[in-house]
């Protein structure tokens, strides 16, 4: 039934989003902030909204991490600063501990500026963070 299915609450993860060396291009980072590693991490982005009043989304790619350790950070891909004015969604799945986590992290339209930064914890540098 669906009473006993247990979903587990997804805590101590975020998604980062800095400037990078060029100026059109910013990192995507996912950091763990467990102090277990996370393992079979699947990651899936898009992103989605209107541009001149027409519907647009844009292609889904799938990053695969056979972990992540504790207390650290990894790369996802680089974005395009274009691509600011759509909504950004990362979907984040994890086995922690013999249980499958998922979690859906959405940077709504405009919310990757500068208006938006705050230092991220491990890098050390100004960006954009949903934890």
């Amino acid at each position: 039934m669906k009473k006993d299915i247990v979903i587990p609450k997804v805590e101590d993860l975020a998604i980062a989003i800095i400037p990078g060396e060029e100026d059109d291009l910013w990192d995507v980072y996912l950091l763990n902030f467990k102090p277990s590693p996370l393992s079979t991490v699947l990651i899936n982005s898009t992103g989605y909204g209107e541009i001149e009043g027409e519907k647009v989304k844009t292609t889904t790619l799938r990053h695969f991490f056979e972990e992540i350790p504790p207390q650290s950070y990894t790369l996802i891909e680089p974005i395009q600063d274009k691509l600011f004015s759509l909504a950004n969604e990362y979907w984040v799945s994890f086995v922690l501990d013999e249980l499958m986590y998922d979690k859906k992290y959405v940077f709504v339209h405009g919310s990757i500026s500068k208006d938006h930064f705050t230092t991220v914890p491990f890098l050390d540098k100004k960006g954009v963070m949903i934890r």
